[in-house]
């Protein structure tokens, strides 16, 4: 007796199908790892609690992820026709501030990077005068114009520090970052 040949090539067909089946669950399973470490790989802002101030309390940065170490940046010269070792050259404590920030801003812009990137920032504020204390109210209207904004609510981790000096005696205003790569 002859089977017909439908029924002769059923078996492959079913074969065939369990072949594919298999394939995609083993697909799916080698996939899962793999989602759930780019899940992983989030970086996770703490804030810090009951407060209103714009930085964050700590950062954690998963151990595969990018960094991206940004060197000092200093500001560029505001007035070009002021004496160039002065800060009239270079503007006030918040004036420069934005300066640094713009620039850093398109650095990280360069690498595919923006401001929310940032995990980390050390900033290095000269006091104008000696008989003045560092300015930290200009540094914070020149910061918050970058960082805990609507548009941008990503906050870094922070540390200020009052230095004597820095190279340029009109240079009051350097910071340096670090970001994370998404």
């Amino acid at each position: 007796m002859k089977l017909p040949v439908r029924c002769l090539n059923e078996p492959k067909r079913n074969i065939r199908m369990i072949r594919l089946k298999v394939s995609l669950a083993t697909l799916m399973l080698a996939a899962a790892p793999v989602a759930a470490t780019a899940q992983d790989a989030s970086v996770i802002r703490h804030p810090i609690p009951d407060s209103d101030f714009p930085i964050a309390q700590a950062i954690e940065i998963p151990a595969d992820a990018t960094r991206v170490l940004v060197s000092g940046t200093v500001p560029a010269s505001a007035d070009n026709s002021a004496d160039p070792n002065s800060i009239a050259a270079y503007g006030d404590t918040e004036t420069q501030t934005v300066s640094v920030l713009k620039q850093i801003e398109t650095k990280l812009q360069d690498m595919g990077l923006s401001m929310g990137d940032v995990v980390k920032m050390q900033v290095y504020l000269v006091a104008p005068s000696e008989e003045a204390p560092m300015d930290f109210a200009g540094f914070m209207k020149g910061y918050t114009q970058f960082f805990g904004t609507d548009a941008q609510k990503n906050l870094p981790t922070r540390s200020v520090f009052q230095v004597a000096g820095l190279v340029n005696p009109g240079w009051l205003v350097e910071i340096e970052v670090e970001a994370v790569r998404p």
